[in-house]
């Protein structure tokens, strides 16, 4: 019945300086519409920034900034993006380690956002 995700959302305390992160670090592209919350995206998903305080209707019953916690599939080799987050000195929590995603064995990195959301990034192995 599902065939994907579309996009989530992230509360952050600062949408500029989300979006300064990711789109440095990451690579994601900033998009901004009127009355619409500011996205980021990538291939055909984006994550919706909901800023605090500043959210849009509907939102999660208790929004939080940094209570995020997810995982994204690189476009390009787990080790350029490990180089992007040195160069932007970002802290690699956990990785590269195996894991299993949702279409088998992956190599993935951890690592916090300005708000402390952990982000997996990972690369399919097969």
């Amino acid at each position: 019945m599902i065939a994907g995700i579309d996009h989530f959302v992230l509360t952050v305390r600062s949408v500029e300086a989300s979006c300064a992160f990711y789109q440095r670090v990451l690579g994601l592209q900033r998009l901004d519409e009127p009355n619409r919350p500011t996205a980021l995206l990538f291939g055909s998903q984006k994550i919706n920034l909901h800023e605090v305080g500043r959210t849009f209707e509907p939102k999660a019953k208790e929004p939080t900034a940094g209570a995020g916690d997810f995982c994204l599939v690189a476009a390009s080799p787990l080790a350029e993006i490990c180089a992007s987050l040195a160069a932007s000195n970002v802290a690699i929590e956990v990785g590269p380690v195996e894991r299993t995603g949702a279409q088998g064995p992956m190599k993935s990195v951890y690592f916090r956002d300005p708000d402390g959301n952990l982000v997996e990034v990972s690369e399919y192995l097969t």
